[in-house]
């Protein structure tokens, strides 16, 4: 099996690399617990309980494909944990420790391209630092394109990151956007996400929702017609939100030109990719009767808290196979 035979495709998993762990200094990362019942993992003072990665499909390779063929899964796209994305740290050591993540990614990847691929990590405080590491990822190391966080140091539609989304556009390959929890190494996020995992159950959803506004709002996809995003989570709350986002494009005085036309907020929407990883399907069907599925494909958080508990009651149609394929250039 290889990505371009491939029928099942699954483009939302992510890994971790024991090469990384206390590759960001004091942040970490670092794991505990994990051969008994309280796992824990940590990245600075950030820390996920319940989660099991060593000895888990997470890090251990073999796992990941065994449990791959018993969900009728051929093929993955690994990427970086958003728990590590640290954006907000110090740049040097933001670049050494990618360079380490995609050096040991392309190394799992390469040991079993049957089967996966992977996506880099970025050090996207650094904007002429991350497009160098993308240029490596892509050209010597094998990797299909880049994997970034929602919340960085500049929004992602500031005119610095045209370089970086230019730099896309020449290599040829996609760009995902996952969000990752707030504070971790950066500003402190809403209050009342702090209980409850809301800063990912909530919050990820208004991140998502916040990175498709910024993109079309902002004009990075007029800007870069040819550019390909994948939005995970199926972009979050964008569903319920299309027409009062719309209504915006239309009406407030800070829109530009080239999005109040009745339909221009929508056929750009129309334009971005997302995963299909919602976990209900009336919110999926939502998002498919709003941007169709030419642009949709399949994800599952293989192996997090919140993947299908029967993966293999849950692949999808051969057209989202076919869409990956397009999206990954393969």
């Amino acid at each position: 099996m290889a990505l371009h035979t491939a029928g099942v495709i699954d483009v939302h998993a992510h890994v971790i690399l024991a090469e990384t762990f206390g590759a960001a200094g004091e942040l970490g990362p670092e794991t505990g617990g994990q051969t008994g019942d309280a796992p824990w993992f940590r990245v600075g003072d950030y820390r996920l309980d319940g989660v099991r990665y060593q000895g888990s499909a997470f890090m251990d390779t073999d796992l990941r494909l065994q449990r791959m063929a018993a969900a009728g899964i051929d093929f993955q796209v690994i990427s970086p944990n958003p728990l590590t994305f640290l954006h907000f740290i110090d740049p040097k050591v933001a670049i050494r420790f990618c360079q380490i993540h995609n050096d040991a990614l392309a190394k799992v990847c390469g040991a079993n391209a049957a089967h996966l691929a992977g996506l880099a990590a970025l050090p996207m405080q650094n904007i002429p630092a991350a497009i160098a590491e993308l240029e490596r990822a892509v050209a010597d190391l094998g990797l299909l394109g880049g994997y970034i966080g929602t919340d960085m140091p500049l929004p992602l539609d500031a005119a610095a990151m045209d370089s970086f989304y230019a730099t896309c556009v020449r290599l040829n390959v996609p760009l995902f956007i996952h969000p990752s929890p707030a504070g971790i190494d950066g500003p402190k996020g809403d209050a009342n996400l702090q209980d409850y995992d809301l800063d990912v159950v909530i919050g990820f959803a208004a991140q998502e929702a916040l990175a498709v506004a910024r993109l079309i709002y902002g004009g990075v996809l007029d800007r870069h017609p040819s550019l390909d995003i994948c939005i995970s989570h199926g972009g979050g709350s964008t569903g319920y939100l299309i027409g009062r986002m719309a209504m915006a494009a239309r009406k407030r005085p800070w829109a530009s030109e080239a999005i109040k036309a009745d339909g221009a907020f929508e056929d750009r929407l129309s334009r971005l990719w997302f995963d299909n990883h919602l976990n209900n399907d009336n919110s999926l069907k939502m998002l498919t009767d709003i941007v169709g599925d030419d642009r949709l494909v399949f994800g599952t958080n293989f192996s997090g808290w919140d993947a299908p508990d029967d993966l293999a009651s849950h692949l999808p149609a051969p057209k989202l196979g076919d869409n990956a394929r397009r999206l990954l250039r393969a």
